[in-house]
């Protein structure tokens, strides 16, 4: 919709022979070269560059009087044909995009829906006109123009999309083995996961008979480590021993597991094992587990109890066993550099083969950072001791290992990449993975329980309660949150004021921001958590008056601003110490720019100082060609003083008489003159104008000197005092800003706030890393601070202790931080005497959804009474809200990355803000803010018809990115643009998600509400957009079907030679359609007993497409206005339909014979025909609305052969066809589940033809 272009700017090279006549020049859309084109040509290829492209359309007018030219190669009758405003390319857009880019010169796009009709309208009255002039002509055959078919448009959208969200989770039992008992609480696995089989068992424990006496393990974790010992038997390509990888969720019995391993490893000789886990307190776990198991013989020593001298030793003698240790221990050293990771190794010995566990191992994630980041230590020591033990029995264990491909870094021992492997390196496999989207990472789990190196099972979550509470904020602390919004604001302008008075060569440090902006986040977390303490004190009482038991959960306890707040006042303090106030106080104390406070009374040191620095620029000279000497000059030592020193000076220059000076004013000799300290001039007294008549000084100035000395005093005086002046105005603005931060009325710290509300720590269990706390004194007035421990528990058992008076009903209310908590065990556990349902409170939960299975899985583990109830507590704040659903779905349906689904509830990747969707809406906001572009959606809160409303909004919100540091530079312009504020967003500002959300928890809620909206909008389009597009990846999606039917034998394409595993072609038939004698059932059930709506019933397309219009069924869905549809060749649709448009789309049918034979018609008619029609441009490989498809699905072992694959799709035509795939189906007549990559029928052949070698399966 661009305007015509003139001729190219610069004048092409001569070409080597002149153009055909009537031919005309054209830029090349691709390399831009210059091309001729033939007269009566509109499509060609560019010679150089390969690119299949048309002519502008203005180079086409006026068609000659013919039939229209044939189409372009590439046009989607689906979509609207528009040309790009530079390049002229015709481009397919979909209904509905508002923005884009184009793909052939990168320039960003945007529709402007008002012109479009407009536009549309003429373009189909030139073609019309065309085609009834093309048709008066003899000889040329009428041909009708094609037509857009709305209904098929709609079908391959949600074809596009994918399928329908199934059930995710299956029970589970070992599919291969009959070992053990079942497991004492129910279990699931993914239905992905379930799809694929684990090799065959070929190991035999030398523990089983002792197990089927004591039954101290289930099948589950037998199976475990069956498939454990199996693998360890196996070798990687470079040597090393291949490792396995426990994945099961918290509460399946991982410890025990682990156990198990250990007491078989120890049967075969093996009598070393290095267990790694997260905290000292977890041995004692440890040691429970292998009691449990029978290994009573086995010894485990901490090693944060033992010397760093050798394990072996006599002085220590460890000569077997288990040694237990945490992460931090694995990187610590001894001041005399020695350390624990070296003396490990030496324990274990370089042909150790032993058992290495790390568990809960991802604690070593961030190994390989992000871009701009570094590996952490731990991740390098642990890379590192599984290089130096080649040989050892590595195993991983953890429920959230792999929540992201890039945290697999240290996961070596798996061999999914190096030697012998299609990713010769982490990151060529990290880089397919990113390039595979969310389903590559779940076809990473699945290939790995394929190989027998991965288990992940997960406690059913049946019975298991969620509920999402807000707790609004309330009105005064509205107030108070507001005031603190707009101090941070004046604080950090007063910041960079104050800084503005320092001298140059001392500016406000970059470290000094980095502190504020970290201060920043922690308070505005504190505001938020405080603003839900009444909310959980409120539900904790209810549980406890319902007979339940409360677990609250938090991530941050405030023990540094607890114990800087003792050290400063006391250890007895008029009331509980407010974090957010004592962290704006360390803040401001500890940063605030002052100048250097300047030195007020120089006194006699700084003018001997002066006087020797002038004298040592003046050393011994010739005067008229006579050496004179002068007298020597020594600086004084710090152990000598100045008239030690001068004294020594007098008694050198006197030591011979016979030495004569000479006056510098009457050239005279004589042996005593005066002689100047500053400038060393030696004059007679009685040459000095007016002369010296005292008798001669030890130390004196010339007249000259002195003068420039009072001159110089003067000058420092006054400057000296301007630095005053200026330290004094510093620290008055220092001690305002201190005064303000204490009649600030802030809350206090939520944990100790908790517990006195709760009743004190005599009722309140507390499981967290702090190692004091206060407490209400027992007058009541004030507060004591006082140690965690008694004298009777010492302070590194104080949790376990907690934790057993919290099992034994002594105390009824638990508080957990993730420090404090990992791996422990809260559930009602029927061992234990408190078996009282579990109330979970979460205080504070984590930004990322892995750490916050975590802390659920404290509460709901195996062996329980009753499953807990979980209460997730959000404010009406930004982003607090919207992650509380997200966080619940993710629970509900257990989706862990690593559990080979990420679908937990409907795309669940849509709401992971940062994604590469969130990072495009995050920059499209701050354009549109900038008033770089428009605004691609209505702030809330404003009218698109009143655009006074949305500037008033665009200068609020770009007042609070100014404040929150975002917006830099800014400036007040003149002129025609007086009033307005200009600045700049840094680029790495632009798609920092993180630090949006971070920064947004300090604005006040009304305008941070509203600008988190808006992001949301913004990103909700991007999402729709990408979908309607077919460009968004929603993960592993079902196909579903009335039959589904595997056609003629499987075909095996690739065998992996370490566990035999393979890579199978599957081809079905599937049947999506929906008889009319089902679909009549369908809406006789609804209507059954006055039941449905007065909508509800069969329509009619309004419009025909060649001769037809199609039918569908439509009644109310889950919400009111909401319509689900079924069509008759593609079943029920993903999406339902709003009344209005329903309506304009179609009419409903009032006839049931009518509805009948449309129905049938189309029931028919779409087993060998797409929806376009028998003329569709990709024929028989088109399946848009087809109700009989061919699906080729490749299931087991995909990451061997991903490359041949990727190669394969980017060579299809359809965009949805080139990006991978994966699909689950489960066959109609035997139930055969396969989860696997979807393979276009255009692609199979060069798939097939990519892949080394194929035969069929034997039956």
């Amino acid at each position: 919709m661009g305007q015509p272009s003139g001729p190219p700017a610069s004048p092409p090279l001569p070409p080597p022979a002149a153009p055909p006549p009537g031919s005309c020049q054209v830029r090349c859309a691709g390399c831009h070269g210059i091309l001729a084109v033939a007269p009566g040509m509109t499509e060609f290829i560019c010679p150089k560059c390969q690119l299949p492209q048309m002519l502008p359309p203005e180079l086409m007018a006026p068609p000659p009087p013919r039939r229209p030219p044939p189409q372009a190669r590439g046009i989607d009758p689906t979509k609207i044909q528009l040309p790009c405003a530079r390049c002229k390319a015709i481009l397919n857009v979909p209904h509905g995009l508002a923005r884009f880019a184009c793909p052939q010169c990168g320039v960003d796009l945007s529709v402007d829906f008002s012109k479009l009709q407009h536009y549309l309208a003429a373009a189909a009255s030139s073609s019309s006109s065309s085609v009834s002039a093309a048709a008066t002509l003899p000889g040329l055959p009428h041909e009708p123009p094609e037509e857009i078919n709305e209904v098929a448009i709609d079908v391959e959208r949600e074809e596009d999309e994918g399928g329908t969200v199934g059930e995710t989770f299956t029970d589970y039992r070992p599919p291969k083995l009959s070992l053990g008992d079942p497991h004492p609480d129910p279990v699931v696995e993914t239905s992905s996961l379930s799809a694929v089989q684990p090799p065959e068992p070929t190991y035999d424990l030398k523990i089983m008979d002792e197990l089927e006496k004591s039954n101290a393990l289930s099948c589950l974790q037998i199976e475990t480590i069956v498939y454990a010992c199996q693998k360890h038997l196996h070798h990687l390509q470079n040597g090393s021993r291949a490792g396995f990888f426990i994945g099961d969720g918290a509460g399946v019995g991982k410890g025990r597991t682990i156990a198990g391993l250990i007491w078989e490893n120890w049967q075969h000789g093996r009598h070393k094992a290095l267990w790694v886990s997260v905290g000292s307190d977890l041995k004692f776990d440890a040691r429970r587990d292998l009691d449990d198991v029978g290994a009573t013989c086995i010894e485990v020593h901490a090693l944060n109890k033992l010397p760093y001298s050798k394990l072996d030793s006599k002085a220590v003698g460890i000569k077997d066993g288990v040694v237990f240790l945490t992460y931090s221990s694995l990187i610590a050293s001894s001041e005399k550099g020695r350390s624990r990771l070296q003396q490990l190794v030496q324990w274990c010995g370089s042909e150790f083969d032993g058992l290495l566990v790390f568990d809960e191992c991802h604690k070593a994630k961030n190994l390989i950072p992000e871009a701009g980041g570094q590996a952490t230590r731990t991740g390098e020591a642990v890379l590192e001791i599984q290089a130096r033990l080649p040989e050892a029995r590595v195993v991983y264990c953890s429920a959230t290992g792999a929540s992201e491909p890039r945290n697999m870094g240290y996961m070596i021992r798996l061999g999914l990449w190096g030697a012998g492997t299609c990713f010769l390196k982490f990151n060529d496999f990290l880089g397919a993975l990113d390039k595979g989207g969310v389903g590559a990472l779940e076809l990473v789990a699945m290939d790995m329980k394929a190989r027998g190196m991965y288990v992940c099972r997960t406690l059913s979550y049946k019975g298991v309660e969620f509920e999402v509470i807000e707790a609004p904020l309330e009105e005064d602390m509205m107030v108070m949150y507001k005031k603190a919004a707009e101090f941070w604001a004046e604080l950090r302008v007063e910041l960079l004021s104050a800084s503005a008075f320092l001298l140059e060569e001392k500016p406000i440090s970059s470290q000094v921001w980095r502190l504020y902006w970290a201060s920043h986040q922690r308070f505005f977390r504190h505001m938020c958590m405080s603003a839900k303490v009444p909310a959980a004190v409120r539900l904790a009482k209810q549980a406890l008056a319902e007979g339940k038991c409360v677990v609250i959960g938090l991530q941050s306890t405030g023990e540094a601003r607890t114990e800087e707040a003792v050290t400063k006042y006391g250890l007895e303090l008029d009331d509980f110490v407010s974090g957010p106030r004592e962290l704006l106080l360390k803040l401001v104390e500890e940063n605030y720019p002052l100048p250097p406070k300047p030195d007020t009374a120089p006194g006699e040191e700084s003018v001997r100082e002066l006087q020797r620095k002038r004298h040592s620029a003046t050393p011994g000279v010739s005067f008229k060609g006579r050496v004179r000497k002068v007298a020597k000059w020594k600086p004084a030592s710090d152990d000598e003083s100045d008239e030690d020193s001068q004294s020594e000076s007098d008694h050198e220059s006197t030591e011979s008489d016979e030495e004569f000076q000479i006056c510098e004013i009457c050239n005279s000799e004589e042996k005593l003159l005066l002689h100047c300290s500053c400038c060393g001039r030696l004059v007679h007294p009685t040459c000095l104008v007016p002369p010296w008549t005292d008798i001669l000084p030890d130390d004196w100035s010339c007249y000259s000197c002195k003068e420039k000395t009072n001159e110089y005093f003067k000058e420092r005086d006054a400057y000296v005092a301007e630095l005053l002046k200026r330290y004094e105005a510093a620290q008055e603005r220092k001690s305002k800003i201190l005064d303000i931060i204490r009649s600030l009325d802030l809350p206090n710290n939520p944990l100790d706030d908790l517990i006195d509300q709760l009743g004190g720590p005599e009722n309140v269990a507390e499981m967290t890393g702090r190692r004091g706390m206060l407490i209400r004194a027992s007058n009541g007035k004030g507060v004591i601070y006082q140690a965690r421990n008694t004298k009777e528990v010492a302070m590194e058992m104080v949790n376990m202790n907690e934790k057993q008076l919290f099992m034994d009903g002594k105390k009824l209310v638990a508080i957990i931080s993730e420090a404090g908590s990992a791996g422990v065990s809260l559930q009602a556990d029927r061992r234990a005497i408190n078996q009282k349902r579990r109330v979970h409170i979460t205080l504070e939960l984590p930004w990322s959804a892995d750490r916050a299975i975590q802390q659920f899985g404290r509460t709901h583990r195996s062996n329980q009474a009753s499953a807990p109830q979980y209460r997730l507590l959000f404010t009406n704040l930004g982003g607090e809200r919207r992650f509380a659903s997200i966080v619940a779905k993710r629970l509900e349906s257990l989706g862990a990355l690593t559990q080979g689904d990420r679908r937990a509830g409907p795309s669940l990747s849509a709401f992971n803000y940062d994604s590469n969707f969130g990072k495009r809406a995050l920059a499209m906001m701050y354009r549109g803010i900038m008033e770089q572009d428009p605004l691609l959606v209505v702030p809330p809160g404003c009218s698109s018809e009143n655009p006074a409303s949305v500037q008033e909004f665009i200068t609020k919100a770009k007042a609070a990115l100014i404040s929150v540091g975002i917006v830099r530079d800014t400036i007040l312009c003149n002129g025609k643009d007086a009033g307005k504020v200009t600045g700049r967003i840094v680029d790495s500002d632009m798609h920092d998600v993180g630090r949006f959300l971070n920064r947004l928890l300090g604005l006040p809620p009304e305008i941070q509400n509203r600008l988190f909206e808006l992001f949301i909008s913004i990103l909700d389009l991007l999402v729709h957009n990408a979908r309607s597009e077919g460009q968004f990846d929603s993960g592993i999606v079902d196909i579903r079907g009335n039959i589904i039917e595997l056609q003629g034998s499987p075909k095996t394409v690739f065998v992996d030679n370490l566990s035999g595993a393979s890579t199978v072609l599957f081809t079905f038939i599937v049947d999506r359609g929906i008889t009319w004698e089902s679909a009549k059932n369908l809406l006789d059930e609804r209507q059954k007993d006055g039941g449905g709506c007065v909508s509800d019933g069969f329509y009619e397309s309004r419009r025909e497409w060649m001769g037809r219009r199609h039918f569908m069924l439509a009644f109310e869905g889950s919400a009111a206005g909401m319509f689900k549809i079924f069509r008759p060749a593609v079943g029920e649709a993903l999406r339902e339909m709003s009344l209005p448009e329903l309506k304009s789309k179609y009419k409903k049918v009032s006839s049931i014979e009518k509805a009948s034979n449309g129905w049938q018609d189309e029931y028919d008619v779409s087993s060998k025909q797409c929806m376009h029609g028998p003329k569709c441009k990709f024929g028989s490989y088109c399946t848009v609305g087809r109700r009989l498809q061919e699906v080729n699905v490749l299931g087991g072992l995909i990451l061997p052969v991903w490359g041949a694959i990727e190669r394969a799709l980017s060579k299809q035509a359809r965009q949805s066809h080139k990006r991978i795939r994966v699909v689950r189906l489960e066959t109609t007549t035997d139930n055969q589940r396969i989860v696997g990559l979807l393979i276009p029928n255009a692609a199979v052949e060069t798939v097939l033809q990519d892949l080394s070698w194929v035969h069929d399966i034997d039956d």
